[in-house]
């Protein structure tokens, strides 16, 4: 891990009388990290200074790290707080309020909510899930009771015959920034193991011959929907300012297609062959930091961490575990060689960058202030304070 210090005297004197002075902390820039001191003022960055300010009002970090606070494009979290149980449905507004906290205490400040727009049969009230979650955000708007910042990613299932219908009465939503083309058919992606396919739905209480059934459904409805369900949705988003994501490329030739759709993000390639076929093309990829903190993908796609050190990750996404973004940056920076503004940048300023999102990513004055501690114990990273536009919410 490379950590470069820029030391100088003590400069008190320089620290204006802000709302927030925290101070004795190792600051992670975009190109270092800086032993200093930085001022909070009206939710924004003021100065960011080497050195420790003496003011009696200051905050002292006790030398831990202060990143920027995490950007994560993708998240299915809502999901999982929305069903902790197989056949316990939580209240949508509750479960909101339940990820919301989780996502702040794990250093997340501006989450993109993964909602399914589109039945392939794995969860009958998904569809319901993404209506209520795009309802209670709605309800939430200007109340200032959310600790991180919410926008909607829209998870769109190709195969599926009702995405169109679910797309069109939300794609125009203001907290609307990402779209990402979906494909999570048996034989494809993510599924492209059939037998893995099999067990994962006889795990779920399926029987055998019921999953056959199910697979040669499933196929024939992808080979009739999909082509014509693709032109129309990239018909529909044509001219709005939404950013494009593929999902679970698993070649060259996915990669070519999607790079000839306009498709700028490649989220979660299965393959190395996609990732550097996108990153040929210049498609950005987006890894999954659970893929990295376990040391391998769930579903037996290409491992993260050979994706990162062969230098094909420009983004992580915490897919299903927010905690897991800033232990996955950590280890980048231990494991791959990366120095640790560059590893803490993957979850941060790219992240930002790619959902044009201007104001965050960064620390530096005039950005929000996002920004969250981080102590090292044992290599763990421990998520210690948070703050979002300069408050404080874990």
């Amino acid at each position: 891990m490379t950590m470069n210090f820029h030391a100088s005297p003590p400069r008190s004197e320089n620290f204006p009388a802000g709302e927030l002075v925290l101070t004795n902390a190792r600051i992670v820039l975009a190109e270092e990290v800086l032993a200093g001191s930085l001022v909070i003022e009206n939710g924004r960055i003021g100065e960011v200074q080497p050195g420790r300010s003496f003011l009696s009002a200051a905050t002292d970090l006790d030398g831990d790290y202060l990143i920027p606070g995490v950007v994560d494009l993708h998240t299915d979290n809502l999901e999982r707080q929305v069903l902790p149980r197989p056949s316990a449905r939580w209240p949508s507004r509750s479960a909101l309020l339940a990820h919301d906290a989780q996502c702040a205490a794990s250093g997340v400040t501006t989450v993109c909510d993964a909602l399914c727009l589109g039945d392939l049969g794995f969860d009958k009230d998904r569809i319901r899930t993404f209506q209520e979650g795009v309802a209670d955000l709605d309800d939430f708007a200007g109340t200032g009771l959310l600790k991180a910042e919410h926008f909607l990613h829209l998870r769109c299932e190709l195969p599926a015959p009702d995405m169109l219908a679910l797309l069109d009465p939300v794609v125009e939503h203001a907290l609307v920034r990402i779209v990402s083309l979906m494909d999570h058919s048996p034989g494809v992606g993510q599924y492209a193991d059939l037998d893995r396919y099999r067990a994962m739905r006889v795990r779920e209480g399926m029987v055998g011959a019921a999953v056959e059934r199910r697979i040669l459904e499933l196929q024939a409805q992808r080979a009739r929907l999909l082509a014509p369900n693709r032109r129309a949705l990239l018909a529909r988003i044509a001219g709005l300012p939404l950013v494009l994501a593929s999902h679970d490329d698993e070649s060259e030739a996915d990669i070519a297609r999607n790079h000839a759709d306009g498709i700028g993000l490649s989220e979660f390639p299965v393959s190395m062959a996609a990732a550097r076929a996108a990153k040929g093309l210049g498609i950005e990829v987006i890894a999954g930091a659970p893929n990295l903190v376990r040391g391998r993908s769930h579903s037996g796609n290409v491992a993260a961490r050979d994706l990162v050190r062969e230098g094909m990750v420009d983004a992580f996404a915490s897919d299903y575990v927010p905690a897991s973004m800033i232990e996955a940056a950590f280890l980048a920076a231990e494991s791959a060689g990366l120095s640790l503004a560059q590893a803490i940048a993957l979850i941060t300023d790219n992240p930002a960058r790619m959902a044009r999102l201007e104001d965050r990513g960064r620390i530096a004055p005039g950005m929000r202030a996002d920004l969250v501690r981080v102590r090292l114990h044992a290599a763990t990273p421990v998520v210690r304070e948070v703050w979002s536009a300069g408050r404080r919410v874990s």
